[in-house]
């Protein structure tokens, strides 16, 4: 080979000798992304374990106790009601309920890959979160402490409520975002409602004397972790589903 031979016939490939750089620079900026999510999984998963093992040798922080009363110390007429109605939703039997017809709906629709993973994200991050409590122990505010004790037979830490909200919520935030049209009013009322319970949840559950802020804070941690691995799986429940439905289309 002379030394006057364009560069670009070294590629192999032919006329298509301009695509392997391009190539190679969509991977490697892929690389970097998957790298970054990586790091950013990894710092939220040690940042809760510190948390969780803090919370299993103490049994609230002296910062709990200054935030909790503040949060508790709002008085507006309505106000207790308005907390009440933020935590509904995590209250006994309904999150099974709404999981359960969450999914149907989904299926009826036809939309097999959200049924599946609202069931992955809300269910099993519900199993998850009772898994810890039992495994971290830490008991709920006492009543010398904020007044009155809440009433529940399970631990504090972290909040099943908050888990719930974040998994439940969380997941029909992405497939609103991802499924409705862009720029529609349906799209940004479907993200609104799915983002405030999440914003009010963790608040009420330290104004109704149920959790530390310390309790929240580990359940929003914990929570942001699994709905973003739930999410993961759907996004290759849903490839693989697309992937289906165009070969068996082309057939």
């Amino acid at each position: 080979m002379s030394e006057e031979t364009p560069r670009a016939e070294v590629f192999e490939g032919g006329p298509g000798a301009a695509e392997p750089p391009k190539e190679a620079l969509r991977r490697r900026l892929a690389a970097r992304r998957l790298l970054r999510a990586e790091s950013f999984y990894g710092f939220g998963l040690a940042a809760f374990a510190v948390l969780a093992l803090l919370a299993y040798r103490h049994a609230y922080f002296g910062w709990d106790l200054r935030a909790a009363r503040a949060v508790q110390s709002v008085d507006f007429p309505g106000w207790a009601e308005f907390m009440r109605a933020a935590s509904y939703a995590g209250d006994g039997w309904v999150p099974h309920a709404l999981v359960a017809a969450t999914m149907l709906l989904f299926f009826w629709r036809r939309r097999f890959s959200e049924g599946a993973g609202i069931v992955l994200s809300a269910g099993a991050g519900g199993l998850l979160s009772k898994a810890l409590k039992i495994l971290v122990g830490r008991p709920r505010p006492s009543a010398d402490l904020v007044g009155f004790s809440y009433l529940s037979d399970e631990m504090s830490f972290p909040s099943g409520h908050v888990t719930f909200y974040v998994c439940y919520f969380g997941f029909l935030f992405f497939v609103a975002y991802a499924v409705l049209p862009r720029g529609s009013l349906s799209r940004r009322l479907a993200l609104a409602l799915a983002a405030l319970p999440v914003l009010l949840v963790g608040l009420s559950r330290v104004y109704l004397r149920a959790h530390w802020p310390s309790d929240t804070l580990g359940a929003y941690l914990f929570a942001g972790l699994w709905l973003g691995l739930s999410l993961e799986m759907y996004r290759r429940w849903k490839k693989r589903a697309t992937i289906k439905k165009a070969v068996a289309s082309s057939q």
